[in-house]
């Protein structure tokens, strides 16, 4: 345990951030897992609707500083590709 104040209360703010970080990371994997449950029911409507909104959650985890910036555009192609790749298997049958 901290004896400073000022120890003390950056353990409190460390606490908050960690449970807020980790709040939005759950939320980031929740939309990702989402995106791919869809793509497993083959319903093209709901994967594209699905994917705009982790698109967006994983941008704004980024810019929240939780995950760092290349991490998002890396999760954010891969996803895309994803679904793409989907995409055309559902116009080829």
């Amino acid at each position: 345990m901290p004896n400073h104040k000022s120890a003390i209360k950056r353990m409190r703010q460390n606490e908050k951030r960690r449970l807020r970080n980790r709040m939005r990371k759950s939320r980031m994997k929740t939309a990702i897992r989402a995106v791919e449950e869809a793509m497993f029911e083959k319903d093209v409507e709901k994967v594209k609707e699905k994917l705009k909104e982790a698109v967006s959650i994983i941008s704004k985890t980024a810019s929240k500083g939780t995950i760092h910036p290349n991490k998002a555009s890396r999760t954010i192609s891969r996803l895309t590709k994803k679904v793409n790749k989907f995409l055309e298997a559902q116009k080829a049958a």
